[in-house]
């Protein structure tokens, strides 16, 4: 209690932000969120500008949207980054040893595009490099996501390493979408990626020096082989319930992994005419994945850990020790169940308040992302120009400030409370755009009262009047957005086990994926019906639905953070001990549009 009575007197403030930045994972933390944004830019964003100069026909540029299904569905392979050494990089660390070539791989492949040429009869050349490249790049966002967890301390906390993550990323998105335009209109296509390439190699090399956990780390006082064996101890599971839990998750993840390579050699084999629509495959098939893979899962590792809780099931005595086949399957199923049976068992009940948490908190961005553009371009008649500057350059250094200031919040006032008011300031942002919707008056107003549009007159004499307007909407709302995702990601960090941070992270961030799918077709058919303005209204009502939860969770987190293994800085006074899980952009939820 005297350690735990320390903590709560303490008061976090900017030293220990200025501290926490001086740290050298920290650092390392920056230049990872910087190797995550960038190929995403690259590869999603500024190839197809590339694409579009080389004079590459649309249906040969559609294939490259394969690349964001790596992204959307990089949790397939997570548990491969958890339980997998790469022979001859093992002594790297646990997670470097998939970050590093990664990340050198990347820069490799950029490389290589740079003098490759673009053009229909290469483009199997090109497709394939790009395709590794993106692969690569939702491999090493699962290792940065786990290596954050790992080496967070009390110094580097999770929330701090978690927001400069973020500014890397987004500092990276400028970089690579806007200056890449810029670089590329001066020096060329092929320069700017051999550059970008370099910047990837050298991070990768930089990357070597880093802290990480060492393979065969003791976990909960277990080594490796003895976790294994742990399985078979008096009051496990008996192998044979754990037998058929593999076998069917097991056919589930293999049946979706089939589903998504069928359609990939579908999109590169068959005719432009004959392929599949990328896009009718993530609404069509996305929330069908998320439910074998993750929902069916979590069920039947809800009732594996009741089994063990009523000590129905399992081992009356210890059982020897196999090898073979069934050492072969106890690790498949600490690879692919023991991570949602752990987390289910943790949480019990709580979970479906903490998935309540994660499919809404971020919904509004989600499914709103997608029609940010139409809005712009279409609703309100602003130029790409205009659009550019206000979401592209100014938007992304609010978010970055936005970030910054959340990342001071969380020290400050601690990660719930930070939760809470993110949510709350998200959904009334909605409120700003309704007004737009409806001529934009009142942003007007207040632009010209505290003096912002004569700001945005003289940093853009191109635009029109009321770009200024837009700017200062935008600014608002990516405040909001940068001090939520701050929160939001500490948080969904936070309820992850060590052990298996990579799968539980990568898992729960994929849960994004089912709202925007689901959400974005019913979105669209309202705008057509009833118009922008009651849309906006809506998800301001959706977002006051993330901030109730929001409250419950505080709650939560305030009467049984011990129970759930999770320490807070809002519950730091119920706990003296070190937390199980610490350090984590939800993946899909940061990578629309921005608005």
């Amino acid at each position: 209690m005297a350690e735990a009575a320390a903590v709560k007197k303490k008061k976090p403030g900017i030293r220990e932000v200025i501290r926490a930045l001086g740290n050298r994972k920290a650092l390392y933390m920056l230049l990872f969120g910087f190797a995550s944004g960038l190929p995403l830019s690259l590869f999603l964003g500024t190839l197809y500008a590339w694409l579009t100069e080389a004079e590459v026909e649309l249906e040969t540029m559609g294939v490259f949207s394969l690349i964001g299904l790596a992204y959307a569905f990089q949790f397939l392979w997570s548990p491969l980054i958890d339980k997998v050494n790469i022979p001859g990089f093992a002594k790297l660390g646990k997670r470097k040893q998939w970050m590093v070539p990664a990340q050198i791989l990347l820069g490799i492949i950029l490389v290589a595009l740079s003098f490759s040429n673009p053009t229909d009869s290469n483009m199997g050349w090109f497709s394939l490099l790009a395709g590794i490249g993106a692969l690569a790049s939702a491999t090493q966002d699962i290792a940065i996501n786990a290596w954050r967890i790992d080496v967070a301390d009390e110094v580097a906390t999770l929330d701090m390493l978690s927001t400069i993550y973020q500014m890397g990323y987004r500092f990276a998105a400028l970089v690579g979408g806007a200056g890449g335009l810029i670089i590329a209109a001066r020096i060329g296509w092929p320069q700017t990626y051999l550059w970008m390439g370099a910047v990837l190699l050298l991070i990768g090399i930089a990357g070597l020096f880093a802290p990480d956990r060492k393979t065969g780390d003791v976990e909960d006082g277990l080594a490796e082989d003895e976790l294994m064996l742990s399985l078979r101890r008096k009051g496990e599971l008996r192998p044979d319930i754990r037998a058929k839990a593999l076998a069917v998750v097991g056919l589930l993840w293999a049946g979706a992994i089939g589903v998504v390579l069928t359609f990939m050699y579908m999109s590169l084999a068959f005719a432009p005419e004959d392929r599949p629509n990328p896009t009718d495959f993530t609404l069509g098939w996305g929330p069908w994945i998320i439910v074998a893979t993750v929902v069916i899962p979590a069920l039947i590792a809800g009732w594996l850990a009741s089994q063990k809780e009523r000590g129905e099931n399992v081992l009356a005595e210890d059982a020897p020790a196999v090898g073979g086949r069934a050492f072969a399957m106890d690790h498949l199923y600490r690879a692919l169940v023991m991570p949602l049976v752990e987390f289910v068992g943790r949480m019990g009940w709580s979970l479906v308040l903490i998935l309540s948490l994660v499919l809404t908190y971020r919904i509004c961005d989600a499914i709103w992302g997608t029609f940010a553009y139409p809005f712009y371009l279409g609703e309100l008649a602003y130029t790409n120009d205009e659009v550019a500057f206000a979401s592209k350059f100014f938007g992304v250094f609010a978010i970055i400030l936005g970030l910054a200031l959340g990342g001071y919040m969380l020290t400050v006032i601690g990660r719930m409370a930070t939760l809470t008011i993110g949510a709350l300031l998200a959904a009334l942002t909605n409120l700003l755009y309704a007004d737009m919707a409806v001529g934009g008056q009142r942003m007007q107003a207040a632009s010209d009262a505290i003096g912002f549009t004569r700001l945005i007159e003289f940093l853009a004499p191109f635009g029109s009047e009321g770009l200024a307007r837009l700017t200062f909407t935008i600014m608002w709302e990516n405040l909001a957005i940068g001090i939520a995702g701050a929160a939001f990601v500490a948080w969904l960090s936070s309820i992850v086990s060590k052990k298996y941070s990579a799968v539980q992270y990568a898992l729960l961030s994929s849960l994004t994926l089912l709202v925007g799918t689901l959400g974005r077709g019913a979105l669209g058919k309202m705008i057509e019906d009833r118009g922008y303005f009651d849309v906006f209204v809506f998800t301001t009502l959706i977002g006051f639905l993330a901030v109730a939860l929001c409250i419950a969770e505080w709650i939560r987190v305030k009467r049984f953070g011990a129970r759930s293994g999770v320490v807070t800085p809002d519950a730091a006074e119920l706990v003296s001990t070190e937390p199980e899980a610490i350090a984590g952009e939800p993946v899909a939820a940061t990578r629309e549009a921005p608005r």
